[in-house]
């Protein structure tokens, strides 16, 4: 960037370039009308020219045109120094002023481009071209900020996550060869294959939402209720072991998406209900809706909102937070919507929208 800015030749700022435009114009404009006034007395009969008052005439013979046009000359050649004077000094100032909206954007985005994305510009007055560009720059900092926010958060709980499963098995093999004649083996090795499951499961969703971010996906019609079929023995067997009521409410739902992901999105959601909900999970699946409704403590709305951030969750001790952000994600890219919401008597119910095709689609 900056030897891009060296290499470009030295230019007229635009405040001196509209200043010049200004004394342009005028003049150009006084020129015209200097000609103007020159050709319409060329264009008068050459007669002798004498008063309209004969006691005028003991002051002198009255002027002849040739005299006259002189005077035109030279009178139109001051008034165009005047008007070229005028332009400049009232142009700059002009200029100056009409500029002053451009130089606080630029300033601000100086601001932004050294990293600092706290300022906002908040032009008032009347609304022109200047203040929608203000309000276009403010929005586009506030929602580079909010994405700055979230990536940090999201580095430090990714880093804190990935190092804690490596912590974790590094402590056990460490207990293990200090005292290895008294080490439950197939307990340890247990242990650490779910450690490094858990390792992997991260890293694997975090490739997942990187590979959305940098990918078309295919889409084809899928049934939701056809997905959430295929889903249902292994999330049946989850819930029994966790002693959670699952049921289910199942309509053909016909929707332009892709079955794998779909899959995820169903698995994530009611995986997510059951590990932490209450002992109730129900799912509904209708006219390009996905309802999986869960019951557990009262919530907050705030809290709520963080459930979609990568490991938002861990900050309330509840999983790795990647399950809901992976989600988010895929629905986004199948250009629907995800609503969760804390129900009235505890619990969350997840809702996930996608346009549904009809029959001639």
């Amino acid at each position: 960037m900056s030897e891009r800015l060296m290499t470009r030749r030295p230019r007229l700022t635009v405040r001196l370039r509209l200043t010049l435009s200004y004394a342009g114009l005028l003049v150009v404009s006084g020129a015209a009308v200097s000609c103007i006034i020159w050709l319409v007395f060329r264009i008068v009969p050459n007669y002798p020219l004498t008063a309209a008052n004969p006691r005028d005439l003991q002051s002198g013979q009255p002027p002849s045109r040739a005299e006259i046009l002189d005077l035109v000359v030279k009178l139109s050649a001051w008034t165009l120094g005047f008007l070229a004077l005028v332009g400049l000094v009232g142009g700059w100032i002009l200029a100056g002023r009409m500029l002053k909206p451009l130089q606080e954007i630029t300033a601000a985005a100086r601001r932004a481009a050294s990293g600092s994305l706290d300022h906002r510009i908040g032009l008032t007055g009347i609304r022109d071209e200047f203040t929608d560009l203000s309000d276009t720059f403010d929005e586009m900092l506030d929602r580079l900020q909010l994405s700055f926010e979230q990536y940090r958060r999201f580095a430090a709980n990714a880093s804190h996550e990935l190092r804690t499963p490596h912590a974790v098995m590094k402590t056990m093999l460490e207990v293990a060869q200090a005292d290895p004649g008294h080490q439950d083996v197939p307990q340890l090795v247990k242990r650490l294959a779910e450690t490094n499951q858990r390792g992997i499961d991260i890293v694997e969703t975090l490739l997942s939402l990187t590979a959305l971010d940098n990918r078309e996906v295919e889409v084809d019609p899928v049934d939701l209720a056809a997905v959430l079929r295929s889903a249902w023995p292994a999330l049946s067997a989850e819930a029994a072991e966790a002693g959670t009521t699952l049921s289910s409410e199942l309509t053909e739902s016909v929707v332009e998406g892709n079955d794998v992901l779909l899959h995820q999105v169903v698995t994530n959601l009611v995986q997510n209900a059951i590990r932490h909900g209450g002992g109730t999970v129900s799912v509904r699946v209708s006219g390009g809706w996905l309802v999986v409704r869960s019951d557990g403590g009262i919530l907050d709305a705030a809290r709520v909102r963080t459930f979609v951030e990568p490991f938002a969750k861990d900050r309330y001790g509840a999983g790795h937070g990647l399950g809901l952000a992976l989600v988010r994600r895929i629905v986004e890219v199948h250009r629907g919507r995800l609503e969760l919401a804390p129900n009235p008597d505890g619990g969350l119910t997840a809702t996930v929208v996608l346009r549904e095709l009809g029959f001639g689609s």
